[in-house]
């Protein structure tokens, strides 16, 4: 997957929230996002998912060359994010089953491996509502990383987590990630220390610079 945004801009209402962006993420890469709270990141991630439409500008969404229709964007998208709720009805087993039912596991990786994965063996029969706030955000990241997808966007992924789970997440991506592109959002540097390049959302506010990515 690749993603091409040719001088991008967000407003809401009179604020230019984000101006001139001009990224290409290639296909395999592994890009981070920083910047402050309120700066953007989120706004970034959702344009690049396509579920937000540029003020300005263009994002191209390409696969093996050939264009994607944003209205079939979401089809080759994992995404995880604070933001993005799970259904609190559904045990862990059933969340699994029915995220299954529109967007198979990886290759191999069954339901049961799933929660061993996450290291919720114990709560597999419990509700979600019943989880503490670190565990869903266990189940999301795992269900963005594991779900098959040409690209994952990653939103605050450590939001929640204390110490293991910090140290579990970075497994998952080693593990899980592969050949796919990879964005991560994040204020922790620790938490997109797996990319290989940087960009920061603040070069984005600076309406008569050109925008680069920082490796």
């Amino acid at each position: 997957m690749r993603i091409k945004l040719s001088d991008v801009a967000k407003r809401y209402r009179r604020e230019w929230i984000l101006r001139k962006i001009n990224l290409d993420l290639q296909e395999g890469g592994r890009y981070g996002i920083k910047g402050p709270n309120g700066s953007g990141k989120s706004t970034l991630l959702k344009m690049l998912s396509g579920h937000l439409t540029p003020t300005k500008g263009s994002i191209q969404f390409l696969r093996e060359g050939q264009e994607i229709p944003v209205a079939e964007v979401y089809h080759h998208l994992a995404y995880a994010a604070p933001y993005i709720e799970l259904i609190e009805e559904f045990t862990l087993k059933e969340a699994i089953h029915f995220h299954q039912r529109f967007r198979p596991l990886l290759t191999d990786l069954t339901v049961d491996a799933l929660i061993d994965r996450l290291g919720l063996q114990r709560a597999r029969s419990l509700p979600v509502a019943q989880f503490s706030s670190g565990m869903k955000q266990r189940l999301k990241l795992a269900l963005a990383c594991c779900t098959q997808a040409n690209y994952i966007l990653l939103d605050e992924p450590t939001t929640n987590l204390d110490e293991q789970g910090v140290n579990w997440y970075h497994e998952l991506l080693n593990d899980f990630i592969g050949t796919r592109l990879l964005v991560i959002a994040s204020n922790v540097p620790d938490d997109y220390r797996i990319c290989q390049e940087v960009v920061d959302v603040m070069e984005f506010k600076r309406s008569r610079s050109t925008p680069k990515s920082n490796s």
